[in-house]
C-alpha cells in the first residue's frame, strides 16, 4: 500500500497548526467544538481565500470565527437553495408526465420510437431499470403484484433519478406535436424582442443539468460558497455576461433556477427569502465570492432595467468596498445587491 506522507492529527494539534499558520483562535473551546463536529478539512474550503499564495500562511487579521460563520452561512444558503430545487425538481416530473400523455400509452417510456438516439435510450433504460428494481415504494410493489411487473410512466418517473431525468428529456424526438414540444410550453421565456418564446432542447437540458449538479452538492451538504462549477448552463441573451466567465457558480445556477420555476410566486419568494439570508449575515460573506458577475463587468447587458440616474449613482458607489460590510449604509448595500440581483426579475 503506498505510504501516505502526512500523518494524522488530533484535535488540539489540528487547532495549534491553524494558529501556527497565523490564524487568530479567539476561543480554543470553540474550535476544538467545531472541528469535532464540523471537521478541519470541511471547515478549510472557507478559508482558502484567507491564504496568502506566496506564505501559504493566513493574512493577518484572519480569525477563526469568521470561517465558522462563513460556514454557517453556506449551511443555511444550501438548505434554501435545496429547498427550492426541491420544487423544481416536483414541478419537472409532473409536467415530463402530463407530457408524455400525448402518446395514449402508459408505457410510453419504455417505447424506443419516441427517442432519438436508440443507443442512448438502451443505456438509461438500463439505468431507470436498476432505479425501479432498488425502489421499494408501495406503488412499484403495486404493480408488480397487480400488473405483471409493468411500471406506467407515471410511476417510472417518480423513482427516477434527478440525472436520469435529465438524459431521458435531453434524448426525446422533437417537433411539433411531440411529448417535448408540450413539455417545454411551460417554460417560455421573453426575448429581447419582449416576445414570449421555447428554448431550444439543448439550453432547456443545459438548465436541468446545471440545477441537477446544485442539488447533489447541496444534497451532500457539499460547499457552496467560493465554488466553481464546471456546468455551464445556456443562458437568456438578457442574462448574459460579457465576457463571459471561465466557470459557473451559484449566480448562473440561480437563473437557471428561475428558468425551471414552477411558478413566478414561488421564484419571487424564494429570491425574498435569499435576499433576506444575505441581509442577516451582512459582513459575513462577499457576494463576488459565490459568482455574482462584478459591478461593472457585463452591467450594460440589463442596463435597460435602470434609469440615468441610477447609473449616476453606480457611478459614485463604483468604488466602493463590493463586500456587503457594515462599512456600507443601507442605501449603498441595498443598490449593489440591486445591481447584483438585476437578473433575477421578473419582467
Amino acid at each position: 500500500m503506498y505510504p501516505y506522507p502526512k500523518k494524522f492529527l488530533s484535535v488540539p494539534e489540528l487547532v495549534q497548526k491553524l494558529m501556527d499558520s497565523g490564524m487568530i483562535i479567539d476561543s480554543q473551546d470553540e474550535a476544538v467544538l467545531a472541528l469535532t463536529t464540523i471537521g478541519y478539512y470541511r471547515l478549510k474550503g472557507y478559508s482558502f481565500h484567507y491564504i496568502d499564495p506566496n506564505t501559504k500562511k493566513y493574512r493577518a487579521g484572519t480569525n477563526f470565527s469568521d470561517i465558522l460563520n462563513l460556514y454557517h452561512f453556506d449551511s443555511e444558503l444550501s438548505h434554501l437553495v435545496f429547498r427550492y430545487l426541491s420544487q423544481i425538481e416536483v414541478a419537472l416530473r409532473a409536467r415530463l408526465v402530463n407530457a408524455l400523455q400525448i402518446t395514449q400509452d402508459a408505457l410510453s417510456l419504455h417505447d424506443p420510437s419516441i427517442f432519438k438516439n436508440k443507443q442512448l435510450y438502451w443505456s438509461n433504460q438500463g439505468t431507470i431499470a436498476s432505479e425501479i428494481s432498488r425502489s421499494n415504494d408501495v406503488f412499484i410493489e403495486h404493480n408488480f403484484k397487480k400488473h405483471e411487473g409493468a411500471i406506467p410512466l407515471w410511476a417510472s418517473v417518480e423513482v427516477m433519478s434527478f440525472g436520469t431525468i435529465s438524459k431521458t428529456i435531453k434524448n426525446m424526438k422533437t417537433g411539433p406535436q411531440s411529448a417535448f414540444s408540450i413539455l417545454i410550453q411551460n417554460y417560455k421565456f421573453k426575448n429581447i424582442n419582449g416576445n414570449f418564446v421555447n428554448p431550444s432542447k439543448d439550453m432547456f437540458t443545459s438548465w436541468i443539468q446545471a440545477v441537477s449538479r446544485m442539488r447533489n452538492i447541496c444534497a451532500h451538504n457539499s460547499r457552496i460558497y467560493n465554488r466553481s462549477i464546471s456546468t455551464r448552463p445556456q443562458l437568456i441573451s438578457s442574462d448574459t455576461i460579457i465576457p463571459h466567465p471561465q466557470y459557473s457558480g451559484l449566480y448562473q445556477i440561480m437563473l437557471s433556477m428561475k428558468y425551471l420555476r414552477p411558478t413566478d410566486k414561488s421564484w419571487i419568494d424564494f429570491v425574498h427569502d435569499f435576499k433576506q439570508l444575505l441581509h442577516t449575515h451582512t459582513g459575513v460573506y462577499d457576494i463576488n465570492r459565490m459568482n455574482f458577475h462584478p459591478i461593472g463587468k457585463g452591467i450594460s447587458t440589463c442596463r435597460h432595467k435602470f434609469s440615468k440616474n441610477t447609473y449616476n449613482m453606480f457611478d459614485r458607489t463604483n468604488q466602493a468596498s463590493l463586500r456587503c460590510s457594515k462599512r456600507l449604509d443601507f442605501q449603498e448595500r441595498h443598490f449593489i445587491l440591486s445591481l447584483h440581483f438585476s437578473a433575477f426579475y421578473l419582467s
